[in-house]
């Protein structure tokens, strides 16, 4: 089994640092929002644990708040960034830019719906199946651009990823997610399933919205030690 697994790639999934729109609390959706500078701390902070898990690629949402926490990666790793339009958050149509407060006192219970993860009822919205196809087409084509046994990198966003790991490891689509979200610079690490048979996710999760503050407190790591990120 050890020989196996030395075969298999892995995937490192990482949300992109706090924006000044995430401090906010204002709906982003694909407008391009720049990171605050908490989420330039952020992504600076991670960017040491992710180059330790030696990745081959780096590929990253084309939007600002995700090529910047990628570049960072990026300059750790020896690396150049690959930008991919697939990776961008969900599209929110006429609710970007809202801010919560804003959108509960104006559309109350279409709000309730999008706190709890439904976001079909949002007017405009793309639909889970159009991000969840464009996403999984990405991160295939990223697995297969490294060899076996190695890492890629993909920095993209909070409900995009969740979406991504759902698809991925379990082959399913749901509204809402059974899955939690994800702290800015938070990641999920997927690696490859040992001998899949037919019909199997290729898939399996590792790890899930782990930060490299849990990772200190953990490991005693002075060199990911920090204050702990807001989501």
């Amino acid at each position: 089994m050890s020989d196996l697994r030395a075969g298999l790639r892995t995937l490192v999934l990482l949300r992109h640092g706090q924006t000044t729109w995430n401090a906010e609390h204002r709906i982003q959706g694909q407008v391009d929002a720049e990171l605050s500078a908490t989420g330039r701390a952020q992504a600076a902070r991670v960017a040491p644990y992710v180059a330790s898990l030696r990745p081959a690629l780096v590929w990253s949402s084309d939007l600002q708040r995700a090529a910047v926490t990628a570049s960072h990666v990026a300059e750790a790793c020896g690396l150049a960034v690959h930008t991919d339009e697939r990776l961008r958050e969900f599209g929110l149509g006429e609710r970007e830019g809202t801010t919560h407060a804003e959108y509960a006192a104006a559309h109350p219970a279409e709000h309730e719906d999008f706190v709890t993860g439904r976001w079909s009822s949002v007017p405009g919205a793309e639909t889970l199946t159009e991000v969840r196809t464009r996403l999984e087409a990405c991160l295939d084509e990223l697995a297969d651009a490294v060899a076996p046994g190695e890492t890629a990198v993909a920095v993209s966003h909070g409900a995009a990823l969740r979406v991504a790991v759902e698809a991925l490891v379990a082959g399913t689509q749901t509204e809402p997610s059974a899955y939690g979200g994800m702290h800015n610079c938070g990641f999920a690490v997927l690696q490859e399933r040992p001998l899949r048979r037919e019909g199997e996710p290729r898939w399996r999760l590792v790890a899930y919205n782990r930060t490299v503050e849990e990772l200190s407190a953990a490991q005693g790591d002075p060199r990911f030690a920090s204050a702990r990120a807001t989501g």
